[in-house]
């Protein structure tokens, strides 16, 4: 048994960051800005781009849309692994390990395999982010709580890749 929150608990405060994350955003900014964090490796990305080539950042498009730098998009992204981290210490489940257990039996020890692993699963999730506008959380959370057609066309898609995908990669497990 694992110590951890209950995902009820979980679920309501997540919808609660929400809420408040649309009401400060209005008040700060005079329109709401919905949670969603693919955004912010767009203006990480831009951040470094600019470092090295300002001209072509100021060239771009895309990042005229989006924007560059440190925003409270980036600090989401940031702090949510290390909310991870705090919590697991708090519960007493941290554990350092370069490969987990479950990719261990599908795939074996190596944490360079399983680096490239991570690597490219990311690279092709922030594309497809990207592409479709926005990630899990802007779709899932944001744009159903906002009963946008489109994002529950999205999120639909999520689980009519995701699932097989899994099943196919992992395989069911018995408990």
């Amino acid at each position: 048994m694992r110590n951890g929150w209950s995902p009820y608990l979980g679920g309501a405060l997540t919808g609660l960051l929400l809420v408040a994350s649309v009401l400060v955003t209005y008040q700060l900014f005079g329109h709401p800005r919905y949670l969603g964090t693919s955004t912010a490796y767009v203006r990480v990305s831009g951040m470094i781009e600019k470092a090295v080539s300002p001209q072509a950042v100021a060239r771009n498009e895309y990042y005229r849309k989006e924007g560059t730098g440190i925003d409270w998009k980036v600090m989401l992204v940031l702090g949510v692994p290390l909310g991870a981290l705090l919590a697991a210490l708090r519960n007493g489940e941290f554990r350092l390990r370069w490969v987990p257990e479950r990719w261990t039996r599908c795939f074996g020890n190596s944490p360079v395999v399983r680096a490239i692993g991570a690597f490219i699963g990311g690279f092709l999730i922030i594309y497809g982010a990207r592409l479709a506008g926005g990630c899990p959380s802007g779709h899932g959370l944001s744009g159903m709580s906002q009963l946008a057609v489109s994002a529950f066309f999205v999120v639909t898609g999520f689980f009519a890749g995701g699932i097989p995908l899994a099943l196919i990669l992992y395989g069911r497990e018995r408990r």
